[in-house]
């Protein structure tokens, strides 16, 4: 976590919950300036586990509009025209599942396009998290838990180094950064 102070994510946290029970209330208890959402691609993988195969591009296709709103109002009234249209009634679970997630769903909504482009999506921190987990289960036993913190960093290390490119969208999100959150960012970029 030091080397997250380093670049600028000092006291900004946004966190991507997916519905983990307890996970909201943890977050909040130690970072009470915590944003809480959904993770918009697994809400959709989970709204096209409904469809078949053949189907599935067209009912993506239909939900864009959802997440895709310029706001939470204009997504409401985007969700609440796809489940009274021709996809929403072929697949009305489609419907309630975005509803059940609805107050998950909407802090995506506060942020500024160049933003959301960042936090859409979990799919890096779970490529991550898979790849330490490996490694941790190759491993199998440790002594202590120096040792599990040593081999944790050390993987860290490494998969970090691999990294060549800078991650996508990441200048533009990180001006919107400095303009949302003042001197909660900039403070920690100009350390």
């Amino acid at each position: 976590f030091n080397d997250l102070k380093l670049r600028g994510c000092e006291d900004i946290l946004i966190a991507v919950t997916d519905g983990l029970k307890g996970m909201a209330e943890a977050l909040e208890a130690v970072y009470p300036r915590t944003t809480l959402q959904t993770c918009i691609v697994h809400l959709l993988r989970n709204s096209l586990s409904y469809a078949g195969y053949r189907e599935r591009k067209a009912l993506a296709d239909a939900l864009k509009p959802i997440y895709q709103a310029v706001s939470a109002e204009a997504a409401q009234a985007a969700l609440e025209a796809f489940a009274e249209g021709e996809w929403g009634q072929r697949f009305p679970t489609v419907a309630a599942a975005w509803r059940r997630a609805w107050e998950q769903v909407i802090p995506f909504f506060a942020f500024p396009p160049e933003v959301r482009r960042v936090i859409y999506t979990t799919n890096a921190i779970e490529s991550l998290n898979a790849r330490v987990r490996k490694i941790i289960k190759t491993r199998g036993h440790f002594p202590t838990d120096e040792a599990a913190t040593k081999l944790i960093w050390l993987a860290l290390r490494n998969i970090t180094a691999e990294w060549k490119k800078p991650m996508m969208h990441w200048k533009p999100a990180m001006n919107q950064f400095a303009i949302l959150y003042g001197e909660r960012f900039i403070p920690a970029v100009t350390k």
